[in-house]
């Protein structure tokens, strides 16, 4: 893992397209802002392992009659 000291308004570049900039901080938050194309994905990772394990539990689930019927309505 890579760690920066960064004060508010300074900025770290990932690749050439994606920006973190430091916006705020306030006591033990931080509120940052990302600046990346629109076909980059960007999710807190509370959320993105939520979607991972949705996406794990839908892909073991066998396709039945009832969810083809469903899908084609």
């Amino acid at each position: 893992m890579l760690a920066l000291s960064r004060k508010v308004n300074e900025s770290i570049m990932i690749g050439n397209d994606i920006e973190i900039t430091v916006l705020e901080v306030k006591g033990d938050q931080i509120k940052i802002g990302i600046s990346a194309p629109k076909s980059v994905p960007i999710y807190r990772k509370e959320l993105y392992l939520q979607i991972q394990q949705a996406n794990k539990e839908a892909a073991e689930t066998p396709v039945t009659d009832e969810i083809m019927k469903k899908l084609f309505e």
